[in-house]
């Protein structure tokens, strides 16, 4: 603990610290309980991006196989944008998943089998899921990052800095209470000397 003044300006400083300490303490929680609230609804969606991805696969594993021509459907687009914008959670920013843009590339209809058309349907499906699944595991990664450091803050406000406060104003209050005690004792003391010596006088 670090040495504080025996004053009453400390005592008043103490007092206003401990009042900023405990009226900060439940603020903190409130946004620990947001921040945990945030990652189980992220972790719904991610859940759920993962699980329709997977049925996906499945399902085109089931008709991908009756077709023979072995064709790279990502010959006939190209990425050309992955869009975001940037949300708040609780005081902190994440990057939020708007859609994917793709460029489309011209190809023969003649000349390609009839399923292309769904498949670039299915493999741009894919592509947009697993984008989002990424930013919403970024957004996971930030607001985790910001939930640690806010229970970090907690036990500092919890376990250090209300004790401390409180334990200091408790030792000041002590100190000062002495000194007034010692100064009523010392006046009396003065007054006494003081109408002894009155005494003496009139009695000379």
């Amino acid at each position: 603990m670090a040495k504080i003044k025996l004053t009453k300006n400390e005592l008043k400083k103490q007092k206003d610290n401990l009042k900023r300490f405990t009226r900060y303490l439940p603020t903190l929680e409130l946004k620990k309980k947001q921040l945990l609230s945030e990652i189980r609804i992220i972790q719904n969606l991610v859940d759920s991006l993962r699980e329709e991805t997977k049925r996906v696969i499945a399902e085109v594993e089931n008709w991908a196989d009756v077709f023979a021509e072995e064709i790279d459907l990502h010959d006939f687009f190209q990425v050309k944008e992955i869009k975001t914008e940037t949300g708040n959670i609780a005081g902190i920013d994440i990057p939020l998943y708007e859609d994917v843009v793709f460029d489309d590339l011209e190809y023969d209809l003649y000349q390609t089998p009839l399923w292309i058309d769904k498949g670039l349907e299915v493999v741009q499906g894919q592509i947009k899921r697993q984008a989002e699944l990424i930013i919403a595991e970024k957004q996971q990664e930030i607001i985790r990052d910001e939930l640690r450091i806010t229970i970090q803050r907690i036990k500092l406000f919890e376990e250090v800095k209300i004790p401390e406060a409180k334990e200091n104003i408790r030792v000041i209050r002590i100190f000062l209470g002495d000194q007034m005690t010692a100064a009523v004792v010392r006046g009396k003391i003065a007054k006494a000397k003081i109408e002894k010596k009155k005494q003496e006088a009139q009695a000379a």
